[in-house]
């Protein structure tokens, strides 16, 4: 049975290279979504939307979010608007969701969360 790792214990974890075997299965995916409570798994990834006032506000979160990604070389999908930024996490070359999307769901928590006016 998988054990869910705290959302603090993630944010500490850096990504790893993973292959095709390291997909998680459904219930380790479910038991971790329980402890990242904005998260769900829709179509196959990990997705979350973050409100914001305004657009400069949704870009600066773009912009924190992107520094995060390349130093973690996982990439996410996004959806931008206005006031709005949808976040989707899977990896590609393992064939679903993995615990690399898990630490980067917790660290685009973590970013969202430090903004000021959070």
């Amino acid at each position: 049975m998988h054990v869910p790792q705290s959302p603090e214990h993630l944010r500490e974890r850096d990504c790893a290279p993973l292959s095709g075997r390291d997909a998680m299965r459904p219930e380790a995916i479910d038991a971790q979504l329980a402890v990242l409570p904005r998260w769900s798994l829709v179509d196959g990834a990990l997705q979350a939307s973050y409100m914001f006032a305004d657009w400069w506000e949704t870009i600066a979160f773009v912009n924190a979010l992107a520094w995060m990604v390349h130093r973690q070389d996982h990439h996410p999908d996004l959806a931008v608007t206005y006031d709005r930024c949808t976040v989707r996490w899977s990896t590609h070359s393992a064939g679903g969701v993995t615990v690399n999307d898990f630490v980067c769901a917790a660290r685009t928590d973590a970013i969202h969360d430090a903004r000021p006016g959070a």
